[in-house]
């Protein structure tokens, strides 16, 4: 892990680089599989699970039986965990609900909106070495709560043809009732098109692989939408010299274990902790299980030790990360400046670990940078609002003359002539 001490701001740009993988050289393989999808259905879902998964299924979605055996072997523990999870993402995301006003724009001229939910959406989980039922709450809850009619949940089975029990239960807690076992890009293709099992959604949503991410990209050109672009999870911490080196550690660590790929960063002003904090860091990591992984990890991480307040918050809002942990004495001043970030934990006792499963925000996050112009998925994802308007005749002799000046120097004559039809008949 590399530490760069009092970086000139022409050296920031290179500093905010992250591990992103090229996904572009993946588009060619990835476009197969989706047009076989498009056209095959069922059929080749599930030659693909057979290619990639290694698992040849009769049936693609996953049986009542199946649900209530899988949902028996989860441990109460795990049970009640996700449960309490689960209700505070329910109070959380219920708090967000949408209440338009109608608005008297000029006399006689009434606007408003209404929040509709989206119909029809399709949530993908990934399985594999860390099966991410947090996941399935975090997306699911929302989409219930918005009130989106059908549900769709899509994740790659093992090799014997089973969904991890605990995603099972996720998502039954949070109200799915249809899923389904099809893993990588062709769940994300039979979510796009339909297939005779998975029905076609209107958007899509989850993280994944990188074989995912660009499956979720080429749809997203002219098939269905998607929730925001996404890459490999990133933390950054800024610490000054009251916080404890071991949290500090523990959060760094607690990231990197996503994936070789992820990123952590530490910017702080106090040069002094920087040993004690790489001494927590090797410490912690030789107890844990999944060191290899965060080792790789810990490659694309740096500690940057900057000079003043200023610089780091001007740092953090130009790397905009996707998860960014406070510890300093002064961390709500420090929080109420940042511009750019997916979610911002404040303070010594919060941890990233929090939002990702239990605080009750939600760990679905622009990543690479995107925290710049996308906002994490909330209540608003899973809904669209419609505008209305309602104008009086009086309304319209109102409003009247300046429509018909601007259509006139648009030169869209018709749309003069659509007010004054209606003048004349006043």
């Amino acid at each position: 892990m590399k530490v760069c001490k009092y970086p000139a701001r022409k050296e920031w740009d290179a500093l905010i680089r992250r591990p992103a993988l090229d996904v572009s050289g993946l588009f060619g393989i990835v476009q197969t599989v989706l047009d076989e999808v498009r056209e095959q259905g069922d059929a080749a879902v599930k030659r693909y699970g057979e290619k990639f998964d290694k698992v040849s299924l009769p049936s693609l979605q996953v049986s009542a039986e199946e649900a209530d055996e899988a949902c028996s072997l989860v441990p109460d523990e795990l049970k009640r965990a996700i449960l309490a999870a689960k209700n505070n993402i329910e109070k959380f995301h219920a708090s967000q609900r949408f209440t338009g006003q109608r608005i008297e724009t000029a006399p006689g001229v009434v606007c408003w909106q209404k929040a509709a939910p989206i119909e029809k959406v399709g949530l993908y989980i990934p399985g594999g070495t860390a099966p991410l039922f947090s996941t399935a709450l975090m997306l699911a809850v929302p989409a219930r709560i918005a009130g989106c009619e059908e549900i769709a949940l899509c994740t790659p089975p093992n090799r014997e043809g089973k969904v991890h029990p605990a995603i099972l239960f996720a998502a039954r807690a949070a109200g799915v009732d249809k899923i389904y076992k099809a893993g990588g890009i062709q769940a994300i293709g039979a979510m796009a098109y339909g297939t005779e099992s998975i029905p076609r959604v209107y958007k899509i949503f989850g993280p994944g692989n990188q074989y995912v991410t660009a499956a979720k990209q080429l749809v997203a050109l002219k098939d269905v939408a998607i929730d925001m672009p996404a890459g490999p999870s990133e933390v950054e911490v800024i610490a000054d010299e009251t916080a404890n080196p071991v949290f500090i550690a523990a959060d760094f660590l607690s990231q990197a274990e996503h994936g070789a790929d992820s990123q952590s960063l530490l910017l702080t002003t106090a040069e002094s902790i920087v040993t004690d904090v790489m001494q927590a860091i090797d410490e912690q990591l030789a107890e844990l299980p999944r060191r290899e992984i965060i080792a790789r990890a810990l490659g694309n991480s740096r500690i940057i030790v900057l000079k003043d307040n200023r610089e780091v918050i001007d740092f953090t809002n130009l790397y905009a990360p996707e998860h960014l942990i406070i510890q300093t004495k002064d961390y709500m001043d420090i929080g109420e400046q940042v511009k750019n970030a997916g979610s911002v934990f404040l303070g010594a006792y919060t941890p990233e670990s929090a939002g990702d499963y239990a605080s009750g925000t939600n760990h679905t996050l622009p990543t690479n940078g995107y925290a710049k112009a996308y906002s994490g998925v909330n209540l608003d994802s899973f809904i669209k609002k419609i505008t209305f308007q309602e104008i009086t005749s009086g309304g319209i002799r109102q409003l009247g003359d300046t429509i018909r000046v601007m259509a006139s120097h648009e030169a869209l004559n018709a749309h003069r002539n659509a007010v004054t039809v209606r003048l004349e008949s006043i």
